[in-house]
């Protein structure tokens, strides 16, 4: 597989990741195996991905003791990035940027993952009780006493009305990047990005091109939306928070089916076996040299076919006809 760096600290990963929150986090608990998510992180692994992405709040903790598993077997092979500062309480997540806290939660996440040191260590939440400064001073203390190669952030667009330009999205996020950077290098920046997503385009690509700076392309398929493997009011499990996420109404799915259609047209002219999920992450992989999809699964199947999507290459023709596609993006807030 093709192989990206991870800003400034010439960190090589494979050009997908693996985002492992499925497995153990925000969909469906009832069908969550240990072994069935095993199998495709082993498959994404013999495919060429190389970074996993996972967070203490995922489970809480189990998502890392799943895949502490794997590195205690395969770490040479492993890219491995996790988070801090999201505490999950009874029906609530809370932040917390306390530096006592983070150095607590990375010495936990160390013993989960069972290894001597985090590839990328991302604060998941600015704590708004604590200065920046400060959580991001205690995690770069983290990197000085070699527990962590580098630091990044995950990054939450926040649209103050409807007649916010797509710009203003991330706005607060590159202050506060500014600020952090101030104090020790960001490495990476998590943040959605989709073709059914793609406001990270306007201003937070480009700060993080301009810097060097890593984009770790958050749900490049849209949730499961731009695979086309969902069908507008076919329901979900109870315990799915897409039953409830204004996203996947059946309206808003029916009136975004021409996305969908564009990409199995694109699928199409590039031969048998190429899918619309393919060419949904090779749309995020054109989207510069520093930007790495990190799709989520718990099956097998779907981890080999993302990873596959690293040797597709789009037109320029294809680029443009994915460009004008109608959706109805601009209603989901």
């Amino acid at each position: 597989m093709e192989r990206r760096t991870i800003g400034a600290t010439a960190l090589g990963v494979g050009a997908i990741g693996l985002g492992c929150m499925p497995m153990n986090w925000g969909y469906s608990r009832s069908q969550q195996r240990g072994d069935r998510s095993l199998r495709a992180v082993h498959a994404a692994l013999d495919a060429g991905v190389s970074l996993l992405d996972t967070a203490d709040m995922y489970g809480p903790f189990t998502n890392e003791l799943l895949l502490g598993r794997v590195l205690r077997e395969r770490r040479s092979d492993v890219f491995v990035s996790t988070k801090c500062g999201l505490l999950v309480g009874d029906g609530h997540v809370v932040a917390n940027g306390r530096p006592e806290y983070v150095r607590r939660a990375c010495d936990a996440s160390l013993r989960r993952l069972q290894t001597d040191v985090l590839d990328l260590y991302l604060l998941h939440r600015a704590d708004p009780e604590v200065p920046v400064e400060e959580t991001w001073g205690a995690m770069a203390g983290l990197v000085a006493a070699g527990k962590v190669r580098a630091l990044g952030l995950s990054a939450v667009g926040v649209r103050r009305s409807r007649r916010s330009l797509p710009g203003d999205l991330y706005e607060g996020t590159i202050r506060q990047l500014a600020r952090m950077q101030q104090v020790f290098p960001v490495a990476a920046v998590q943040a959605e990005l989709s073709l059914w997503a793609p406001e990270a385009l306007a201003r937070l690509l480009p700060w993080c091109a301009a810097r060097g700076v890593g984009l770790l392309a958050a749900m490049p398929l849209g949730s499961g939306f731009l695979t086309g493997t969902l069908t507008p009011g076919g329901g979900f499990e109870p315990d799915d928070p897409r039953a409830r996420h204004p996203r996947f109404t059946s309206e808003m799915m029916a009136a975004n089916q021409p996305l969908v259609a564009g990409l199995r047209r694109v699928a199409r002219r590039h031969g048998d076996g190429v899918t619309p999920a393919q060419v949904a992450l090779a749309w995020v992989l054109a989207q510069g040299r520093h930007v790495v999809p990190v799709p989520g699964t718990k099956r097998e199947r779907w981890a080999v076919e993302n990873a596959g999507a690293a040797g597709l290459r789009l037109t320029a023709g294809d680029l443009a006809e994915l460009a004008t596609l109608p959706g109805a993006r601009e209603s989901w807030d």
